[in-house]
């Protein structure tokens, strides 16, 4: 076999000799008849091939050259011999126009080194195959030449050649490319987006834009019915596509839809916390108040585990400030500000709350609003005309016992009634707020502030102390004169101090006789008063609690001091019982202490029977006492004011375990209001760090020699915990100084969101916080640390991934009563530092508590 190929060469070469020969002698005919005998024989050889057609060329028979040339071209585009088959193309292109598909053939080969040659090869070869009507071929050619220059009319011709093969996909995506280019040039796109859409209505981009186009001209229910496929498709339904359907949602009113669409976008994204907010506004413009309070539920559950609740209040103070909220949105926004302590929103809201019941006819709930608002201020403008609205309307002892909360007084107790339940009214005179201001700057240490405020009575109010029996005790307890005193009073006169009440007769020690029961109540009034942030509050808690754990027909708690009118009072009525006049009870009040200051407790098993009581026995019959009990609320030994209990119905003896239990709550009650005016006094005087929200470092001394000093009087324990929160110099360092106070700033709200009311949280230094810790010893420090610790773990560095490192040292004071107080203040701040060098050295879990080397010695 290879003998007969090789046979077959050698007389192929001997014939091309032969042709050659002829060519020689000028005998073309018969070179060509060779030549083609040739490619009988070995149809694979393209140099006979060409050779022929030169001779076809040379011969003048154009059309056989054509032929060959074409059928060459070919050969060589199947061989990938580009560079020969370029030249042949040109050759045969010179002589009759080539055939379309070898137009396009050559526009392929030339694509690579010459675009602008192959885009004119590809507009012949398109207007070769349209003449010839082969749709396919041109077809294929547009899209390839839409490749090299997708121009607007390119794209709009393959968009409608598409069309016309029903090809929607290609027609869909390049009238969708048409639209883009429109839109980015300022043209109105609309026309384009529709036409893809109705070619590919499966294209999640073509359908995105379509739908977002109608939705911006206003048809949101079109929008949605084209969105909807690709949104429940949950491959196709990217972030963007479930926000633009979302707001489709939302502007066709159909809110419960959208819901689920807002929510999966936050969780994505919390920044998009602005759209749930804005989802709870429309469900409030919608009046479905129901599914409003729901969603509004689910955000504050995870604002709370966010350590963010603080802003969703404010958030959701704006929304109802700006939206016409429904009963059921004004009742959650009530529990919301009861719960976070915010008494003026929540006084208001409840009066917004009894217009809303009022005008729709419910007078019922109408009037519960109004008594809850008169329990926080009775004498909040408007009441009088809201009271007057519920007249004949409701229950006549409701309506009594509503009245009998701000009842005028008569004219001999005007001012009583003035200073009456209104106290936080009072204290925002000038004169009385300076007052108050000072008086508790010297009770808890601060004299150095408390002399500013004196300086500034003193230029405010000249020769006020001659009228104002408070203020010129305050002078005297500070040891100044004022500038409007004579010389001859260069000295001041002694402070009045009261008598200090005498042993109480009927009340035996506190190991006596103690119930369990007595010291569950004890724990659990006196946690229910630490939560309080007010006067008021404290008041209220401890009636209602007392009220209800002794079976009391009523409970009253007043501020008062001998011989003035009461600046608050509370009290606490049994179902069915009916409340007191406000006169009555401020003139019980005012007699009733004059007997406690020369009494002490007074303990009356039968009222009737009692003879200290004979000059009260008018008014106790009028009010239907039968038995009562009268705890004096001391600070020091100076009398602050009462807590009277009264029984109705038959005589009641009081167990000495009840005064016992009764004394030392009374005690706790005269705590959490010093701790409540001093937290006021903090947010007045404007001693918080602006960005984390947390005292200022200067107040950390003064704030803790206070609540040592109070300490030592209860001989509770007292923890400092400092948590520091990597090291500062290299936080600024690598992360620059704005990211860390960031950083802090959501530290300090986290912290105040889940510290107790008796807490007290200082920004120690740029990282660091300090915790003052009130009745709480070293083990109860390491509780409140592990919950901290978890809250704090979301706490990133702005900008970064990175997690600061948590160092805590902890250390528990030492309570004792023969050590200083500022001694132990002095100790335990050194203690707490040194705890805190040592977490950071600890590399297990930076946690370390410190105590005294030997407790006798612990303090200088």
């Amino acid at each position: 076999m290879q003998e007969t190929r090789q046979v077959d060469r050698a007389e192929i070469a001997r014939r091309f000799e032969k042709a050659e020969k002829f060519l020689q002698r000028g005998r073309a005919d018969s070179a060509l008849e060779e030549f083609l005998g040739i490619l009988r024989d070995d149809p694979e050889n393209d140099a006979v091939r060409q050779s022929v057609a030169d001779l076809y060329l040379t011969l003048g028979r154009k059309k056989e050259m054509v032929a060959m040339l074409g059928e060459l071209f070919n050969r060589q585009v199947i061989t990938g011999d580009a560079a020969k088959a370029t030249v042949t193309y040109k050759k045969l292109a010179r002589f009759a126009p080539p055939l379309p598909e070898q137009t396009w053939r050559y526009g392929q080969l030339v694509e690579p080194g010459n675009q602008k040659e192959a885009l004119q090869a590809y507009e012949a070869a398109l207007s070769g195959f349209t003449g010839q009507r082969k749709k396919a071929e041109a077809f294929e050619v547009l899209k390839r030449i839409v490749a090299l220059e997708p121009k607007i009319d390119n794209l709009w011709r393959l968009a409608e050649f598409a069309t016309d093969l029903g090809d929607g996909k290609v027609a869909a995506e390049a009238y969708l490319q048409v639209a883009e280019t429109e839109e980015k040039g300022g043209g109105n796109a609309a026309n384009w987006y529709e036409r893809a859409y109705k070619a590919d209505p499966a294209n999640p981009a073509v359908a995105m834009s379509w739908g977002r186009t109608v939705l911006e001209q206003g048809d949101a229910e079109t929008a949605v019915t084209i969105l909807e496929p690709l949104a429940v498709n949950r491959e196709a339904s990217t972030s963007e596509m479930k926000d633009l359907f979302a707001r489709a949602l939302l502007a066709a009113k159909r809110l419960q839809e959208a819901e689920p669409y807002v929510w999966d976008l936050f969780m994505e994204n919390p920044t998009r916390i602005h759209s749930v907010a804005n989802l709870i506004a429309a469900f409030v413009d919608a009046q479905q108040g129901t599914a409003a309070v729901a969603l509004a539920q689910k955000l504050e559950a995870d604002q709370r585990r966010r350590g963010e609740r603080r802003n969703f209040v404010s958030l959701m103070k704006d929304i109802v400030e700006k939206h016409s909220a429904q009963p059921e949105v004004l009742e959650f926004m009530v529990d919301l500000f009861n719960s976070s302590n915010r008494e003026n929103e929540y006084c208001q809201t409840l009066l917004k709350l009894f217009d809303v019941y009022a005008a729709a006819g419910n007078f019922v709930k109408a009037g519960e609003c109004l008594d809850r608002a008169a329990e926080v201020d009775a004498y909040e403008p408007g009441h009088q005309k809201r009271l007057d609205l519920l007249h004949g309307k409701i229950d006549d002892k409701r309506y009594e016992a509503i009245a009998s909360r701000f009842a005028p007084a008569k004219p001999s107790q005007e001012a009583a009634a003035q200073v009456g339940v209104g106290d936080d009214s009072a204290e925002t005179s000038g004169l009385q707020d300076l007052i108050l201001q000072a008086e508790i700057l010297l009770q808890y240490g601060m004299r150095a502030k408390a002399m500013e405020r004196l300086q500034k009575l003193q230029a405010l109010y000249p020769k006020e102390e001659e009228r104002n029996d408070d203020l010129r005790r305050l002078y005297m307890a500070a040891g100044i004169i004022p500038f409007s005193a004579a010389p001859a009073a260069a000295a001041p006169a002694p402070a009045i101090v009261p008598a200090a009440a005498p042993p109480v007769r009927s009340a035996p020690s506190q190991a006596e006789n103690q119930e369990i029961s007595n010291v569950a109540r004890v724990t659990e009034i006196t946690r229910n008063l630490h939560r309080q942030g007010t006067t008021k509050g404290v008041l209220s808690t401890a009636v209602n609690d007392i009220g209800r754990l002794w079976g009391l027909a009523r409970c009253v708690a007043a501020m008062s001091s001998p011989g003035k009118p009461p600046t608050a009072v509370l009290e606490y009525c049994a179902a069915g019982v009916k409340a007191s006049e406000l006169p009555s009870t401020v003139k019980l009040i005012s007699m009733l202490q004059d007997l406690v200051v020369e009494r002490g407790v007074m303990a009356i098993s039968s009222t009737a029977n009692a003879i200290e009581l004979q000059p009260l026995q008018d008014l106790i019959t009028k009010l239907g006492i039968d038995a009562m009990m009268v705890i004096p609320m001391l600070d020091a030994q100076e009398h602050v004011g009462l807590l009277i209990l009264e029984h109705k119905g038959s005589p009641r003896e009081w167990p000495t375990s009840d005064i016992v239990v009764l004394r030392s709550i009374a005690e706790q009650m005269v705590m959490s209001v010093h701790n409540a005016r001093l937290r006021r006094l903090v947010r007045n005087l404007s001693v918080t760090d602006e960005k984390s929200g947390l005292l200022k470092r200067s107040s950390y001394v003064d704030v803790l020699l206070s609540e040592v000093r109070r300490h030592l009087q209860q001989n509770s324990p007292l923890s400092i915990m400092l948590m520091q929160f990597s090291k500062s110099t290299g936080l600024v360092k690598e992360f620059g100084e704005a990211s860390v106070e960031a950083m802090m700033q959501q530290v300090g709200q986290l912290i105040s969101g889940q510290i107790r009311q008796n807490d007290v949280a200082v920004r120690y230094d740029m990282t660091t916080v300090a915790l003052i810790l009130g009745d709480t010893a070293e083990k109860g420090a390491f509780l409140a640390m592990d919950k901290l610790r978890r809250v704090l773990e979301t706490i990133q560095i702005p900008g970064s991934e990175e997690k600061p490192v948590i160092s805590v040292g902890i250390a528990e004071s030492v309570i004792r009563q023969q050590f200083d107080a500022v001694d132990i203040v002095t100790e335990v701040i050194n203690r707490a530092d040194d705890a805190l060098a040592a977490a950071r050295a600890d590399t297990t879990n930076h946690v370390q508590a410190l105590a005294p080397r030997l407790e006798s010695a612990a303090v200088a």
